[in-house]
């Protein structure tokens, strides 16, 4: 069976994808910012009769064309958009992989005859495309190169046997070839493919280097060039459709739980684990309801998962009964093969997990915090806190230093000081009188920050036991201490120990 390939080229597949959802009538452009300039870099045919093209500055296109709509150009958006059209492409060949950042290749050896042949095949994905409003130029070679070349400069049908014919008028630049070799050959008035193909293949190779003649016999056929297509990213997602409505909470939950089990085994084969499960329920009056939940780690086990999707399912409205069930991840993280289950007894992570996930689902992981420790002396810099799902405990770090309080709040004035350190003082109404006074443990201020509340200078804490019960951090500041009134209140109390 003769190998066919089938090139699709979407010569404006970004401003195409883009006016399909906010249309712009007149000419219109997406442009690009390169070094200190945007220019375009997509147009649609109203642009170009305008005699605009692809990279020019747009100042100056402004200037041919005043009228012009700009956009800024989504790289991003256009990858996806043309991956999503290889996944559709694959209804007309088992086989379809990209073709640069504006086209596809597909394998559809063996396939023509489906649609009624070659003809009919390219009639089919003209007449879908241009419904989409995607511009696109079809071509059919016996090889990659030959498929390539016809599709960016006219399309059609080259016939098994006939690949000198089919690409013979093409120019050279037809053949993927660097622009610098172009001009090269265009320079010796080798400027069409056909008056490459009967030239000894050692003078080609010695004057413009191995890459022209790789192309060339690429696209003759000589060289083989595969049409290799990217796997897919797996989909983590299951469906039930019921035989009968249900509207119990038991029998949704029960559905779940059959669903997990399947779910759980397509994330353990690629082993990955759930961060984010998404459960939607199909109602007979084809409404639909959702419930979504996080976790606080990657997780695959069904009995822990279906746990935190009770309370959800138990405020959904049913209606007149649930006939279908989808179950997928939305979001998945790698998660290396582990045992799980056989043990009454949770393990403490598990425990530590569950207990995340059920408070961050109900007011936001983003709410749930864990203090992770930071390099500074100073005790307001000396932690950090951070969603407690999205970072790994950290164990403390060792540390000559004397011990920090239990509790920190901002610095409160003591009154009525006596001694140093104070042998009594009062603080918030109450009268306290000291037990045990160690220190003095000195901290100088950062001076890379410009803290308000360390400008007084340098500090010396003092851990103070009192008669009343309270253990106390008090400081003091020497600097503002040697030009103060006595009676000013330079002692504070910063924190609270156990």
């Amino acid at each position: 069976m003769a190998r066919r390939l089938l090139s699709i080229w979407f010569p404006r597949l970004a401003s195409d994808t883009s006016l399909r959802w906010r249309p712009v009538e007149g000419p219109f452009a997406l442009t690009h910012r390169s070094g200190n300039a945007d220019h375009l870099h997509c147009l649609n045919p109203k642009a170009t009769s305008h005699g605009l093209s692809r990279g020019m500055a747009l100042a100056d296109a402004r200037a041919i064309c005043p009228d012009l709509a700009t956009r800024p150009a989504d790289l991003a958006h256009e990858a996806a958009a043309l991956a999503s059209l290889r996944r559709w492409a694959s209804r007309y060949a088992p086989m379809v992989a990209s073709d640069g950042v504006d086209g596809l290749m597909a394998d559809i050896s063996g396939v023509p005859h489906l649609f009624g042949g070659e003809v009919d095949l390219r009639m089919d994905l003209q007449a879908r495309l241009e419904r989409a409003g995607l511009a696109m130029v079809s071509a059919i070679a016996g090889t990659r190169g030959a498929a390539h070349a016809l599709a960016r400069h006219g399309g059609g049908i080259i016939p098994d046997g006939r690949l000198a014919e089919g690409i013979g008028h093409l120019p050279v630049t037809a053949l993927r070839v660097d622009h610098a070799t172009a001009e090269a050959l265009a320079r010796v008035g080798l400027s069409r493919i056909a008056d490459l193909i009967h030239l000894p293949r050692a003078p080609l190779t010695r004057r413009f280097g191995p890459g022209l003649v790789l192309r060339l016999d690429q696209a003759l056929g000589a060289q083989a060039e595969p049409v290799a297509a990217t796997p897919d990213a797996p989909h983590f997602g299951v469906r039930m459709t019921l035989p009968e409505p249900i509207g119990l909470q038991a029998d949704v939950m029960a559905g779940l739980a059959r669903l997990l089990d399947r779910l759980c085994a397509k994330l353990a084969q690629h082993r990955m684990g759930a961060r984010r499960v998404r459960l939607e329920l199909g109602r007979v009056d084809h409404g639909a309801a959702q419930v979504e939940i996080g976790l606080a780690r990657p997780m695959r086990d069904p009995a822990r998962i279906a746990a935190l999707f009770a309370k959800g399912v138990d405020e959904i409205d049913s209606g007149f009964g649930i006939e279908s069930m989808r179950l997928s991840v939305p979001v998945a993280e790698p998660l290396a093969p582990e045992q799980i289950g056989g043990s009454p007894v949770p393990r403490q992570d598990d425990a530590l997990a569950d207990l995340l996930s059920s408070v961050g689902n109900r007011i936001g992981f983003d709410r749930v915090l864990r203090l992770l420790p930071a390099d500074s002396l100073i005790p307001e810099r000396s932690f950090l806190l951070a969603p407690a799902a999205y970072t790994a405990p950290q164990p403390p770090r060792r540390s000559n230093r004397p011990p920090r309080p239990i509790t920190l709040f901002a610095p409160e004035p003591l009154m009525a000081v006596s001694g140093h350190p104070p042998a009594g003082f009062r603080w918030r109404r109450m009268r306290f009188t000291t037990l045990r006074a160690l220190g003095p443990e000195r901290i100088t201020p950062e001076w890379w920050f410009d803290d308000l509340a360390w400008r007084s200078g340098l500090r010396d804490y003092w851990r103070i036991e009192t008669h009343e019960g309270p253990r106390l951090w008090l400081f003091v500041t020497p600097q503002a201490q040697a030009w103060s009134a006595p009676a000013a209140p330079n002692w504070y109390v910063h924190g609270e120990f156990a």
